[in-house]
């Protein structure tokens, strides 16, 4: 359902999605707790299994949607970049990734060649407070 969404928000003209990316030119923490690193490494496998089974294109920036949302849902900050480079023909090429702490969750293939333009902070973790105090505030 996340890369349904994910894939929906991707259309949606990007001046309406980019104030729900999170703090925009900000970066999450470099570390994730340790009871966060099984969910983090779980999310990033089931987005790439999932898209070979969408009938609908998805992509790096699908992936790193539909990953942003599964991570926070489960209170784990993340970041999404957004970068662009030169395709061997000149043209202008895109990419889109998430990292959660160290791990690159999604768009990890070829990130190296593409320069950040845009990068967008989820700061969901709060700590001290249990699961259900962030969910009711």
């Amino acid at each position: 359902m996340c890369l349904a969404l994910g894939r929906w928000q991707k259309g949606r003209p990007f001046s309406r999605l980019s104030p729900t990316l999170g703090k925009y030119m900000e970066e999450s923490p470099g570390e994730v707790e340790a009871t966060q690193v099984k969910s983090v490494k779980e999310v990033s496998v089931a987005v790439h299994a999932m898209t070979s089974y969408t009938f609908w294109e998805s992509q790096c920036m699908v992936k790193a949607l539909a990953a942003k949302r599964m991570l926070e849902r489960r209170g784990i900050d993340s970041t999404l970049y957004m970068g662009t480079a030169k395709d061997p023909d000149g043209k202008l090429a895109a990419h889109a990734w998430l990292r959660s702490g160290p791990f690159i969750v999604t768009g990890k293939e070829g990130k190296e060649r593409f320069t950040v333009v845009a990068m967008y902070a989820q700061k969901t973790s709060t700590k001290g407070e249990s699961h259900e105090e962030r969910v009711c505030n």
